[in-house]
């Protein structure tokens, strides 16, 4: 007997019809990859979501913190109830996960990623920042670099936003490209220690176009990785102007006095 004949409609009914109609997408290796995303705040919410609509289904999710209603205009999972039920963000977004994809697993860690073992970011396939502080993503930084495994960092200050992508050992990483102004603010966070000491950090304008923009780049970027497609990725930096619309890739060039790569 021949092929089954095609129906019309048939290709509506696969859920991935039009992700596999690029030929090097591959479901099974997207499905098993196994992504860390540390954040769940705006660019978290998205990038869940894009992560949860591409194909990915091993996701773990980091984050400390609590749902505001300030985070409504620019975070989909978060509901005006979870605001007034003070939820955690991460058990949010992972409860929710269902309505994207019913075999999606999201697994929440509500905690500083500096507390998790020390093994916990190796136990992943590529990490996904998604965080609003230096002091994080150091710490994301340095392990996922130790470990070998690829670090996509996103972060956005009103209308602009960057991501770079970090790929040990080839690529520069994060720390080769902080500035003196980084220091300082890492300086001041270390130099405070206990448990009821706090930094003052002013809050800052939030755009929701650019986040949604910023956390597209990141997942796909996971895609390339996912794919087999390193060629393809970001030369090191993705720079986005959101007042003119505009983007560049700014070269980051290894640092010769960056701890993490003192043996090359």
């Amino acid at each position: 007997m021949g092929e089954p004949a095609l129906r019309p409609g048939d290709a509506d009914r696969d859920r991935y019809d039009r992700s596999k109609r690029f030929g090097w997408f591959d479901r099974d290796a997207v499905r098993d990859t196994a992504v860390l995303v540390v954040g769940a705040g705006a660019l978290g919410n998205e990038t869940c979501k894009d992560l949860i609509l591409s194909g990915f289904r091993n996701i773990s999710l980091v984050d400390m913190d609590h749902v505001v209603r300030s985070n409504r205009n620019r975070c989909l999972f978060f509901s005006d109830a979870d605001a007034r039920q003070r939820r955690d963000k991460a058990r949010v977004i992972a409860d929710k996960a269902a309505a994207f994809a019913a075999d999606a697993t999201i697994t929440p860690h509500v905690e500083r990623i500096q507390d998790l073992p020390g093994g916990f970011i190796a136990r992943h396939d590529v990490v996904l920042g998604c965080l609003d502080n230096i002091e994080a993503r150091l710490h994301v930084n340095a392990h996922a670099y130790r470990h070998g495994i690829p670090y996509i960092d996103g972060g956005t200050r009103g209308l602009v936003g960057k991501v770079q992508v970090v790929v040990p050992p080839d690529t520069s990483c994060l720390e080769c490209g902080m500035n003196a102004t980084h220091h300082q603010v890492k300086d001041v966070r270390y130099s405070c220690t206990g448990d009821d000491v706090t930094v003052f950090e002013p809050k800052m304008a939030s755009d929701v176009n650019t986040t949604s923009i910023i956390s597209a780049v990141q997942v796909q970027e996971a895609l390339k990785l996912a794919n087999g497609r390193r060629e393809r990725l970001i030369e090191n930096m993705l720079y986005y102007d959101g007042n003119r619309n505009v983007a560049d890739v700014v070269e980051v060039p290894i640092a010769p006095a960056c701890p993490h790569h003192d043996e090359r």
